[in-house]
């Protein structure tokens, strides 16, 4: 399996990139690994401009010799190519697995809204400079290989399903981004957000006419939350109860995903996931 690597967020390092290959080359010998350049690329915020960004993506997943498409590391630019990105894709594209979070959902939820079949949520190759990174590694490169089921959220397989970053979703709503979810349970995750924000994302999402025709959401974790002053008096997860008992929509309890080397693989769409 052929797996390439953009960043259309902002860069990764290169010792980054060496470490997940070496993994890859010891433990998984079938996996072909390929870093493109632009993952590598540094204007301003950005891994390159705009257009550097886009010409990567667009060049790997219309690729027919390109089997997965893998993002490098969130952070924030996702959202000022996507469109023009999901525009420029032939049929080619339609084949791929592609797989990463945070940021990156800017792009999942657009391909999901577009038809593409095998978008997941998972871990990317920037977590394996996390202390005991080289496990999540690991578990996209097993579920990507061998679809290996102890790499999935345990949850996945009760319904359709979807994941994403609190404050990515919320943002996307509204947008031509925005993916048709009506009957799927989604799993949300978040990272250095205050609780106040939190609240407002989820007043946002649950707000939203085909947000409430979900079969019910899941929180995963929400870490490195900065204290709030004054301090809210509410948890992440009474926040999400108390929007999903105002807007109707089930609380169905946690998810096993987040900014963390235990964050579990959640391929959208039908019970148990597609075959990667």
């Amino acid at each position: 399996m052929r797996i390439a690597v953009v960043a259309p967020s902002i860069p990764i390092l290169a010792d980054a990139a060496q470490m997940v290959s070496a993994i890859a080359q010891a433990r998984f010998p079938d996996a072909e690994l390929y870093f493109h350049p632009q993952c590598f690329l540094v204007h301003n915020h950005f891994a390159g401009n705009d257009a550097a960004r886009a010409d990567a993506f667009v060049e790997v997943a219309n690729d027919p010799g390109v089997d997965a498409l893998w993002f490098a590391r969130g952070g924030y630019g996702s959202c000022r190519i996507a469109e023009e990105v999901l525009g420029r894709l032939g049929k080619e594209a339609r084949a791929k697995t592609y797989i990463g979070y945070s940021d990156a959902g800017y792009l999942l939820a657009g391909l999901y809204a577009a038809g593409y079949p095998k978008v997941a949520h998972g871990p990317m190759p920037v977590d394996v400079r996390r202390e005991g990174g080289e496990a999540a590694v690991e578990r996209v490169l097993a579920w990507l290989l061998s679809g290996a089921r102890d790499s999935l959220e345990p949850s996945v397989g009760e319904a359709k399903v979807a994941a994403f970053n609190i404050t990515v979703f919320s943002q996307l709503l509204g947008t031509s981004l925005q993916p048709d979810l009506r009957g799927h349970v989604l799993m949300l995750e978040d990272v250095s957000e205050h609780l106040y924000r939190t609240d407002r994302s989820m007043f946002h999402i649950t707000s939203n006419p085909r947000v409430r025709q979900l079969a019910g959401i899941r929180l995963g974790r929400c870490s490195e939350v900065p204290e709030n002053d004054p301090e809210f008096g509410e948890t992440e997860e009474e926040i999400v109860r108390h929007w999903c008992e105002r807007s109707g929509i089930p609380y169905l309890g946690r998810a096993d995903i987040g900014h963390d080397v235990d964050n579990k693989v959640v391929p959208f769409g039908l019970p148990g996931g597609f075959v990667s």
